[in-house]
């Protein structure tokens, strides 16, 4: 690509970030994204993991008792608050617009549109904006690749709306592309795509709450290590799905069924249901137990046509996955473990994976957490015999280790240890070193989603290599957040025999919401 071709491409890039600003400007909710990389101690909340199934039922409620405290003597005290933006932006209750105590801000009328006389009934619009410069100077460690420095940039808009107490409609479109990429792939850039479409039904059931959704949807589970929205690339993943949960006290228990949607960029409006893929399954969590909350699901990933090292053909692969995590006192900490079972083709499957990650917090000025991450996964021991061991990472998030991205986890052995500080409570810190080895020599090196790095398999030693990532993290303004990160990664022999060298990567990014 020439100088000049890529330099307009920035600046066409630069003068649509220039006119969304504007848009977004004096807007100031609190930007609560909870899906920033795994720290012991913070844990993803999507829809799965943590998110009460109660909250919609909460809005007609929420609404009342706003309204009510409004109607009170004007002497009394206004307890309501405005609500943050949050990582679903399904998950936002702005009916507490409808107190007329709470401070107004700039555009509320977009955020709080009245719907009739009952005030949960309402119309919420919202945006969100992430722009991020990245160059790494050797993708794929420089194997068959060049440097390469491009932005990527990812717009998405909304609308909320809420029937009296039960029904949710839910529409957002996303707009993402990459400017100056050399090489553009199916998550880096997807223009003008419906990514969320669906209709939600909550309501009272037995002393409990029953919620069941349709329509195109995200969803996550946990830190999402294995089942993510993957916000880490520019594109992220929808469900055509249905989905159903019951919430009664510590308990919940969910049922899925999903076609994933297959992204394509050839034109806007052409993302389709992934008819070669579908997963589907049930899931529970239980609060309180002992100091930590527990969860677990079985699920199935069906695939018409796989493709493995050493098979092909038909996946039908069982997946039982079981999570505890919690904090005491200083401590935190979070431990999943996956087991694989199934065919592909005439082979048979049995894969497995555990990641964890732990930490402690120190009486000290800044707060330093002190961490350890602990992860593996199985590889293909023995190709050739019949028996599939390469573990399927079936929706990664992109980012679970760095936001480099340079290795998946499959055939995995990885330890990071990690200190975090936060010298004021807008800026947080990170400095972590990890250490990378194969869990066997049979098997490759993994990039992201499940692609071998070539040259890999069955040759070299077990150490894959280690990596130094810093990282930075800056709220400027409640609903603007900024972050810098830098990756450095020394790759051992086996990659460097393949063809590979060292590789450096950084990224800067800003996250606007609105």
């Amino acid at each position: 690509m020439s100088t000049a071709m890529r330099r307009r491409q920035f600046e066409k890039a630069a003068s649509v970030t220039a006119f969304a600003s504007l848009l977004l400007v004096g807007v100031d909710p609190a930007f609560a994204d909870t899906a920033a990389q795994p720290t012991a101690g913070v844990t993803v909340a999507p829809e799965a993991a943590g998110a009460s199934a109660a909250a919609p039922a909460q809005a007609s409620a929420t609404a009342a008792t706003n309204v009510t405290a409004a109607a009170s003597s004007s002497a009394a005290t206004c307890n309501a608050k405005r609500p943050a933006v949050l990582f679903n932006r399904w998950q936002e209750d702005w009916s507490v617009l409808a107190n007329p105590c709470v401070p107004r801000k700039p555009l509320d009328s977009l955020k709080y549109i009245p719907l009739g006389g009952d005030p949960a009934s309402y119309l919420s619009l919202g945006v969100n904006l992430r722009e991020r410069v990245e160059s790494n100077n050797a993708p794929l460690f420089g194997i068959g690749t060049q440097s390469d420095t491009y932005l990527i940039q990812r717009v998405q808009v909304h609308a909320d709306a809420h029937l009296a107490d039960h029904w949710q409609f839910f529409v957002q479109f996303e707009d993402a592309r990459a400017f100056g990429k050399n090489v553009v792939t199916p998550v880096d850039k997807n223009p003008l795509e419906l990514e969320q479409a669906f209709v939600t039904y909550t309501g009272a059931l037995g002393g409990g709450t029953f919620k069941f959704r349709v329509g195109r949807q995200e969803m996550a589970f946990d830190l999402q290590r294995f089942i993510s929205v993957r916000d880490g690339p520019n594109v992220r993943q929808a469900y055509d799905a249905i989905w159903a949960d019951y919430e009664y006290q510590k308990w919940r228990f969910i049922a899925y069924a999903t076609q994933p949607v297959q992204n394509r960029d050839a034109t806007v409006f052409d993302d389709v249901s992934n008819r070669d893929l579908t997963f589907s399954g049930v899931r529970f969590e239980r609060k309180s137990v002992g100091p930590g909350d527990l969860s677990g699901y079985w699920s199935r990933y069906n695939r018409s046509n796989a493709h493995f090292l050493d098979a092909r053909g038909p996946e039908r692969r069982d997946v039982w996955d079981v999570r505890y995590f919690g904090s005491h006192d200083r401590f935190d900490w979070d431990v999943e473990t996956m087991l694989q079972t199934g065919t592909v083709g005439n082979n048979t499957i049995f894969a497995w994976a555990v990641g964890s990650i732990a930490g402690y917090k120190l009486d000290l000025p800044w707060s330093p957490h002190i961490a350890v991450q602990i992860d593996a996964a199985s590889g293909d021991r023995h190709p050739h015999d019949g028996r599939i061991e390469t573990f399927n990472t079936l929706f990664p998030n992109g980012y679970y280790f760095t936001l480099a991205g340079y290795t998946g986890y499959s055939n995995l052995i990885h330890i990071k240890p990690s200190i975090t500080l936060k010298p004021t409570n807008d800026l947080a810190l990170l400095a972590a070193l990890g250490f990378q080895w194969r869990e066997t020599t049979g098997d490759a090196v993994y990039q992201q989603a499940n692609q071998v790095v070539p040259g890999t398999a069955g040759k070299g030693s077990l150490w894959t290599g280690m990596y130094v990532q810093l990282r930075a993290d800056w709220t400027i303004e409640p609903n603007l957040i900024g972050a810098i990160e830098a990756v450095h990664f020394q790759v051992g022999n086996s990659l460097r025999q393949a063809g590979g060298h060292n590789a450096d990567y950084a990224g800067v990014e800003l996250k606007y919401g609105w």
